[in-house]
């Protein structure tokens, strides 16, 4: 069980915010892109090694995205346009976080092993390459299955598959990890984190369908 199956639990204690959303005539969409430049906002904030400020940049911007959904349902406006831009402003946030976080010129992979000046920049920046690459794989399988095998029920709007709770590290482990990182100063031991368990995440999706897949 991860924390994205518990989704319906977080979201229930926000309503209150989406009801003010509601009252003030924000839409689904627009909250999408306002989560969408909160993230960009991190990104920059991380690039320039703000990662206090960034970091809470990024929860806000996660408060948003979970938001959305409720207030689409709260005034009728859910769509499937939403649906979908929902998911890739999601994979712009992370893919633009970790990127900030690769450009600010932290070191990462040098606190375990040791590289010459040259080879430095490019073993950080490949760990940063690893996290971002998890993380849209550890999403991608889930498009792939609905496409492949036609899995379309839906509950509140969003499609209730049987990988929903499968993989111990999905996108809501992701932000909290960089979060708290960036809030305690070990923005590198968050990115170590997301890149190993994210593609380990997907592994276990992956060993999943094919015991289960024809």
């Amino acid at each position: 069980m991860n924390i994205t199956a518990l989704r319906p639990k977080f979201t229930a204690y926000l309503e209150p915010l989406a009801d003010i959303f509601v009252r003030i005539g924000i839409s689904p969409n627009q909250i999408s892109l306002i989560s969408l430049i909160f993230g960009l906002f991190c990104a920059f904030l991380f690039f320039k090694q703000m990662f206090v400020a960034g970091s809470l940049m990024l929860f806000v911007s996660a408060v948003l995205d979970l938001i959305d959904g409720s207030v689409a349902r709260k005034n009728g406006t859910e769509s499937d346009f939403g649906a979908v831009i929902d998911w890739v402003i999601d994979k712009y946030v992370d893919c633009f976080v970790l990127l900030g976080i690769g450009l600010s010129g932290i070191h990462i992979i040098s606190h375990f092993v040791s590289f010459s000046a040259e080879f430095q920049p490019v073993a950080d920046f490949g760990i940063v390459a690893m996290a971002i690459i998890g993380s849209m794989m550890n999403t991608f399988i889930k498009p792939v299955v609905y496409a492949e095998i036609g899995f379309d029920e839906r509950t509140h709007g969003k499609i209730n598959d049987p990988l929903e709770g499968i993989g111990f590290f999905g996108r809501p482990e992701t932000l909290i990890v960089i979060i708290l990182g960036g809030l305690a100063g070990f923005i590198w031991i968050s990115v170590l984190i997301v890149a190993l368990c994210t593609n380990l995440s997907a592994l276990q999706r992956i060993f999943y369908l094919y015991h289960r897949l024809p």
